[in-house]
This record gives C-alpha cells, sequence and structure tokens, in this order.
C-alpha cells in the first residue's frame, strides 16, 4: 500500500525501537521520513538502512528539549522534502529511575524528564504544526503511557502531562486541520520495557492485570499509529487510544 504517498513524517526519537518502527512502516507506504534522535551515529545508520529498502530516509541530530535544535530540524525537513504532515511524538526519557517517588528522585532528573517528555512535545509540535499550515492540514501522534493511568511516579505524571497535550493541541490546531491524538502503549516487548522489570512482575501484569494475557508487540502500536496517520481515522482528534490488553478493564 502506498497510503502516505508524496507525505513527509517526521519522527522523534526515531534512531531505534518504536521509532524506527514507525519509521519503517510509514516509508513502506510511502511517506519520507525523518529521524530526529540525539544519538547521530545510530540514527544514520538507520536512515542508511531504510534508504537500502527503498525509503526516503534522513536522519536530523536533535534534542527535542532544546527549542532552537527543533526549530532547526523543522527548518531541514521543510528545505528538503517541502513541509511536514505527519509528526510523532516518540522521543521520551523512561528508564527505571523516573519511576521513583518525587521525594526520592533528584530535582534535576525530574526537570530533565519533564524538559523532554513534556516540553520537547510542546516544542515540536509547535514547530511542526507551522509548517504543517502550509500543507492545509497534518496529523499529530503523541507516545503516552499506561502509566499515566493513576501512576504517581515522575513518569507517570509525564506522560499523563502528554494526553493533557493531546487535547489542547488538538483545541489548538483544529482550526487548520491538524489532528492530534495519542497512543498509550501497556507492556510491550521491547528492551526498554522489559529488560529492567523481573520476570515475576512480568508475568503477574500480563496474567493478572491484563484481558489477553499476552506481552504486546511493537506491531500492535504500530497499527494504530498508522490508522491515527491516516484517512480512515479523518474524524478522531483529542483522543488517547489505550493498546494494553484490556489492562485497565481488569483493575
Amino acid at each position: 500500500m502506498t497510503r502516505f504517498a508524496g507525505q513527509v513524517a517526521f519522527i522523534t526519537g526515531g534512531a531505534m525501537g518504536f521509532g524506527r518502527a514507525f519509521a519503517e512502516a510509514l516509508g513502506r507506504e510511502g511517506a519520507a521520513v525523518v529521524l530526529a534522535d540525539l544519538d547521530e551515529a545510530v540514527a544514520q545508520e538507520t536512515a542508511a538502512a531504510l534508504r537500502a529498502e527503498g525509503i526516503d530516509a534522513l536522519a536530523v541530530t536533535c534534542d527535542v528539549a532544546d527549542e532552537s535544535q527543533v526549530e532547526a530540524a523543522i527548518a531541514t525537513t521543510v528545505a528538503e522534502h517541502g513541509g511536514i504532515d505527519i509528526l510523532i511524538n516518540n522521543a521520551g526519557l523512561h528508564l527505571t529511575k523516573y519511576n521513583q517517588p518525587f521525594s526520592v528522585l533528584d530535582r534535576a532528573d525530574v526537570r530533565a524528564l519533564f524538559d523532554v517528555n513534556v516540553m520537547g512535545v510542546v516544542n515540536c509540535t509547535v514547530a511542526a504544526a507551522a509548517a504543517m499550515k502550509e500543507r492545509g492540514g497534518g496529523r499529530v501522534v503523541n507516545i503516552a503511557s499506561m502509566a499515566s493511568n493513576g501512576s504517581t511516579s515522575p513518569y507517570g505524571v509525564s506522560k499523563l502531562a502528554v494526553r493533557g497535550l493531546t487535547i489542547a493541541f488538538a483545541h489548538e490546531l483544529a482550526a487548520s486541520g491538524i489532528r492530534c491524538n495519542a497512543i498509550s502503549p501497556g507492556l510491550i516487548r521491547t528492551a526498554n520495557a522489559i529488560a529492567d522489570l523481573p520476570q515475576e512482575l512480568v508475568d503477574s501484569i500480563v496474567h493478572g492485570k491484563q484481558l489477553i494475557p499476552r506481552l504486546g508487540e511493537i506491531d500492535d502500536i504500530v497499527t494504530m499509529m498508522l490508522y491515527l496517520c491516516s484517512d480512515d481515522s479523518s474524524f478522531i482528534t483529542g483522543e488517547t487510544f489505550r493498546v494494553s490488553g484490556g489492562m485497565p478493564l481488569s483493575i
């Protein structure tokens, strides 16, 4: 399929994990993809691998917490491709230390977490929206987390803010033809998600807190992302979609 032929997708944290999977999926359906990542070397390697598949892929170095770097990366994208149609706000801090209580986590780490997970979404959405308006509209997909449901950890609260930003930007950008939605992944089979979790905890979540007793796969998230980026979801904005095996329904 070429649902996204002629379109340009800007993907933060695009060098690996969800970001790379998003880039591959969009690129295989015709989009030109821009991988914005702090790790320049890995981003360049990923872009080269995608180009070897016939995907139009560009790597740009970008710290989403730095407004000037974001604006420069967006400007490079517009200069290269003429505009932006899709923004995937995927970059985020999600290490185990950010699940500590606020009273335990060092304040500098709290600031760094919110600079990336919250202000990163603001920086990228504002900058990309300006380019999208020139094309007559676009789509923004934010990556939240099931940790935002009832969580009191700094990480969970940062992702709750992402859900709030999704609603705020849906209101702010609707008149410009820009839709904004979010995905809240549950426990997904990725190195970052399960590497630091004891197997007994993984089992307790999968079999005790989900209605579908299996780990989620990256493709489960990719499928939702493609839907939200496509015209199939043209009447949807401001929503957060939980892709979590029915986790909240069993609590």
